[in-house]
């Protein structure tokens, strides 16, 4: 029972420090010391450029670029707006090329010494469409400005601080290209903070650096309060297909460190995201990572220097621990060494057999494993699709999700080390029967068969005879040290996070004879190592479950927590009531999950999505409503049905189908394409929209080998091949722009072109006002009009 008890303890307080951990700082008043960050004085910026949706050459963008102007102006920044064309190829689209025109606004803070490289302080100013951008990135703007006032408060910096608020970032990071590759004044940057966000609330995090951060990290370990930071984001980040402005000035070898927020992921570009659901301790906290690291910068007469790379996180109690990567060797041989103390003073006081090693490490890699499909079944048994628009239905319950999976998660890792003292393989009857309903609820689901058949193969292994509580927590650990030297190997700035609860179990390993002690003293210290090890996990385990399309992400954070709570969660051989709290948390966890799929989420604070517009093909002379999104509230149903129409599927612009309704014909303005060929040998394809649209969408087809090499005046290399299409995209298009084309020889381009109107058609059936549960999202109630142009030369 002294187990029990400590196991329990234990989970509740790793839970409590994590939670505490994820708690925002309370807002600074409008009246705090001006030399530090205050949300209230923030939050006023906030509403000036982010009161109503503001795409980037939209009108309203153009009236948040005049609030910016006075705003940096009233600060003495001498604000200009920084014309231009930015263009990027997304690093995993080979094919697509988005671009447009920006006005970026710049102003400068001048520091005692202007020869010294400049600090940056970045964030964009434009939102997406459909959403007034007040967390992304109306309160990175907001904090900018805020940090550069505390700055200049406190005194005359040593370089200048340039706060740098770029337009276009959310048609592809278009400002900061058009700065970063083209302006003079980029050639001034030598430190660069940028800050976005993914959500309205939630601790800031920061996530990324510029290459060799070893300085970066010390000075904002060191300055910084409150820190959220891990080498391990960075790691991901850097494989992940997300980009923000940073991603520019890093490729330009800018070094800097980037913020972020991704809490309440419900508001990210949706209407929902308002200055009136911006979380102010969030806003604040912002404030309070950046402007140490900020001041620090600005008033030093040298930046921070650029050496190695560093691993770097917290523990609890807020302490950001930095070294060198091989250092993470060093961590790796201490935690072998006391695992091996551990395990040879156990075996002079219980012989366990050598067996029980591999049946340790079994047992933990089937409840890995097994908790991979119990949580693959879980999130098909919310009912909620996969993708960007379908997982709305998770977010608006995210904390009950959460729950969901906490339990679920945990109760596998109990249930699997409870059971390996009884050794009995029916324990596989979990991850089969996971796996079966994986596929009763979808259809045949052949990774859940996959996980399944694994779990139950490692499972029959593991599971043929009971197992000592000395050995089999030995095992866990070996495993976790064999987990070590693969990450250290591959992944060094990231091997932390089994290297470091490996450190932790090994001393409480040779602290407790490998749990063979029964004295209350050893309970005691394996209940706070659990506790402090399983806070780990539950940090890494709060910012994994927002990847709500891939739950096994959260094996991860459970491998970290098997090994410091397996000897407290293994019980004695037998059939003790202790065995019984994994099964009840997996009971609880499917009572959660079934409320989440029941539960309707949605309410006047999350809308539910209605996606629609009216597409127009000129070609075909034919119109149909369309839906975007899969999970269609019975508004957008009624919508499609005007008229009695009937719903079908048509191809979608972007590839598959999508849901239509036949709709009446528009005989509306499309793009005007040009094509002219110069003297040497180049074709200028000229793309007029038409007055008022904003966004016109290319899709090129050509039958001869080519390369677009410029694109708005930009200098680019995109190869064309025959029968593979080229995908352009252009915003702000008006006055109109140029694609130039070098074709290998005489050939035909074909060009569809799409020009996005912002509006539902006059002439066509009026939308019926929406309930205030369903909201617009993105482009909606657009109309799309497409026509095909074909050229030869």
């Amino acid at each position: 029972m002294g187990r029990l008890l400590a196991l329990i303890g234990a989970l509740i307080a790793a839970g409590l420090i994590a939670w505490a951990g994820e708690q925002t700082p309370r807002p600074a008043r409008a009246d705090a010391a001006a030399a530090a960050f205050s949300a209230d004085r923030a939050m006023a910026d906030i509403v000036g450029v982010a009161s109503v949706p503001h795409p980037v050459g939209s009108a309203a963008n153009r009236a948040s670029r005049d609030y910016l102007l006075r705003r940096m102006a009233e600060l003495g920044l001498s604000p200009r707006i920084h014309p231009g064309a930015g263009v990027e190829q997304p690093r995993f689209a080979t094919n697509l090329l988005v671009g447009g025109y920006v006005e970026n606004v710049v102003g400068v803070l001048a520091g005692r010494d202007r020869t010294l490289p400049a600090m940056v302080l970045m964030a964009h100013y434009d939102s997406v469409p459909g959403s007034t951008g007040a967390s992304d990135d109306a309160a990175g703007v907001a904090s900018a400005l805020e940090i550069v006032r505390a700055i200049k408060a406190k005194g005359v910096p040593a370089r200048d601080v340039i706060v740098l608020i770029t337009d276009g970032e959310e048609a592809g990071l278009l400002g900061a290209d058009a700065f970063f590759a083209r302006d003079p004044m980029a050639a001034r940057v030598g430190f660069v903070f940028n800050m976005e966000a993914r959500g309205s609330a939630g601790r800031v995090q920061m996530f990324q650096t510029g290459a060799g951060n070893g300085g970066a990290v010390r000075l904002m370990a060191a300055t910084a309060k409150r820190p959220v930071a891990t080498s391990l984001t960075g790691f991901i980040y850097a494989r992940m297909p997300n980009d923000t402005d940073f991603t520019v000035s890093r490729r330009a070898r800018a070094p800097g460190l980037n913020y972020a927020f991704i809490g309440r992921q419900f508001d990210y570009h949706a209407p929902s995201s308002t200055p009136a659901t911006q979380d102010r301790g969030t806003l604040q906290d912002m404030g309070d990572q950046v402007l140490g690291p900020a001041m620090a910068v600005a008033f030093s007469a040298t930046l921070p220097p650029a050496t190695s790379d560093l691993v770097y996180g917290q523990i609890p109690g807020g302490l950001t621990l930095a070294y060198p990567p091989w250092l993470g060797w060093g961590i790796l041989v201490l935690a072998a060494l006391m695992i091996a103390a551990g395990a040879g003073r156990a075996r002079q006081l219980e012989r366990f057999p050598w067996l029980d090693l591999a049946g340790g490490a079994g047992a933990a890699m089937f409840a890995a494993i097994t908790a991979a499909v119990v949580l693959h079944a879980a999130r098909k048994a919310t009912g909620a699709a996969s993708g960007f628009l379908e997982q709305r239905f998770l977010l608006a319950q995210a904390p009950r999700w959460e729950v969901a999976l906490f339990l679920l998660g945990v109760g596998v890792l109990l249930f699997s080390a409870a059971e390996l003292s009884r050794g009995r393989r029916r324990v596989i009857l979990l991850p089969l029967g996971a796996s079966l309903v994986s596929c009763l609820i979808g259809g045949l689901d052949q990774i859940a068969l996959v996980e399944g058949a694994a779990a139950a193969l490692v499972g029959l292994a593991a599971y043929g005879r009971p197992v000592s509580r000395p050995g089999g927590w030995t095992g866990v650990l070996l495993l976790g040290l064999a987990m070590g030297v693969v990450a250290q190997f591959l992944a060094p700035v990231a091997a932390f996070v089994i290297a470091w609860p490996l450190a932790l179990a090994g001393l409480a390993a040779m602290a407790t004879a490998a749990a063979s002690a029964r004295k209350t003293g050893a309970i005691l210290a394996l209940a706070l190592v659990a506790t402090l090890g399983l806070s780990l996990a539950a940090t890494l385990a709060h910012g994994a479950y927002i990847s709500l399309d891939l739950p096994e992400l959260l094996c991860l954070p459970l491998l970290m927590a098997a090994l410091v709570v397996w000897p407290l969660a293994q019980t004695e051989e037998g059939a003790p009531p202790a065995r019984l709290l994994g099964p009840a948390l997996i009971l609880a966890g499917l009572a959660v999950t079934l409320t989440v799929r029941f539960n309707n989420p949605y309410d006047a604070r999350h809308p539910r999505i209605a996606h629609v517009t009216y597409r127009i093909d000129q070609d075909a002379h034919k119109a149909w409503r369309v839906s975007g999104a899969a999970d269609r509230p019975p508004w957008a149903e009624a919508v499609l049905k005007t008229g009695g129409a009937t719903i079908g599927r048509i191809k979608g612009r972007r590839g598959g189908e999508v849901d239509a309704a036949p709709a009446p014909y528009l005989d509306l303005p499309g793009t005007d394409l040009t094509l002219t060929k110069g003297a040497d040998g180049q074709l200028r394809l000229h793309v007029q929209p038409p007055l008022g649209v904003r966004v016109v969408d290319l899709t090129l087809g050509i039958d001869t080998p080519g390369a677009i090499t410029a694109m708005g005046g930009v200098p680019v290399r995109l190869s064309m091949r025959p029968g593979a299409a080229t995908q352009l995209s252009w915003a702000a298009a008006q006055p109109g722009f140029d694609v130039v084309i070098r074709p290998d020889g005489p050939g035909t381009l074909s060009v569809t072109s799409t020009a996005t109107q912002e509006h539902w058609p006059i002439g066509a059936p009026p939308l019926p006002p929406r309930p205030k549960d369903v909201m617009a999202f993105d482009l909606s109630d657009s109309t799309l009009v497409t026509g095909t142009r074909r050229f030869t030369w």
